[in-house]
């Protein structure tokens, strides 16, 4: 039997799938996002060895949540292009709905999904499963390398934990005279960073260099570099 899902009974029904599911997980959402109970979930999924299938759209991954897939060996990634369904099954059942995977709980959201059982509707479970699958092999399994950090405010001056002084990329450019996105195109030049679409990556050269990734709860990421960086 096909249920008509409210977004109260949408949040109900995902978490039971995920906490029943045995052999199977996929998600498919645009945005990953994951709240405390979201992490608790695929966890526990995780240790239990079952196989997930994460399929999202849209390339900003929060340095925070990557740290915390890649800790699962279970869980694997893949980007879909212009992804913007929302579907989430497992070996009993599948849920399409209009909530992203990051509304999850939000229950002042107005969301509406179906709530489909393979044992009633079999015809339906197996057509939303060849899409899902569809997607999975059209996206591009992603190899999640955020570095892990410990999140702190940024300052303009810091010092490593030997004691050198290091400035931030801002702090750099302009005690080299130039602009920051001037600096950001040397450090490029020299290999130091690398771009991951819109964001800026550190690489072993640049790491090497004595570079090093942050995070502010504030202010996002940002990097430190030696004062006497050879530019």
């Amino acid at each position: 039997m096909t249920k008509f899902l409210n977004t109260s009974a949408t949040n109900y029904y995902l978490e039971e799938m995920i906490k029943q599911t045995r052999e199977r997980l996929i998600i498919i959402s645009p945005f990953l996002k994951f709240n405390e109970r979201i992490k608790e979930l695929l966890a526990d999924k995780d240790r239990m060895k079952i196989d997930v299938r994460l399929v999202y759209g849209k390339s900003e991954l929060a340095p925070q949540e990557m740290n915390w897939l890649r800790s699962l060996e279970f869980v694997r990634t893949s980007f879909c292009q212009n992804l913007h369904a929302k579907c989430y099954i497992n070996e009993q059942a599948a849920i399409i709905t209009s909530m992203n995977l990051y509304d999850f709980s939000q229950v002042n959201n107005n969301e509406m999904g179906v709530y489909i059982d393979r044992e009633t509707e079999p015809d339906l479970y197996r057509e939303t499963l060849e899409e899902a699958q569809r997607l999975i092999r059209i996206s591009e399994q992603v190899r999640l390398a955020a570095e892990k950090v410990e999140e702190t405010e940024p300052q303009e001056v810091e010092k490593d934990d030997k004691g050198y002084e290091k400035l931030t990329t801002s702090k750099l450019a302009k005690d080299r005279g130039v602009r920051t996105a001037e600096m950001n195109e040397r450090l490029l030049a020299k290999g130091f960073l690398e771009k991951d679409g819109d964001q800026f990556r550190l690489t072993e050269a640049g790491k090497n260099a004595g570079g090093e990734f942050r995070i502010s709860k504030k202010f996002g990421p940002y990097f430190l570099w030696p004062v006497d960086m050879n530019l």
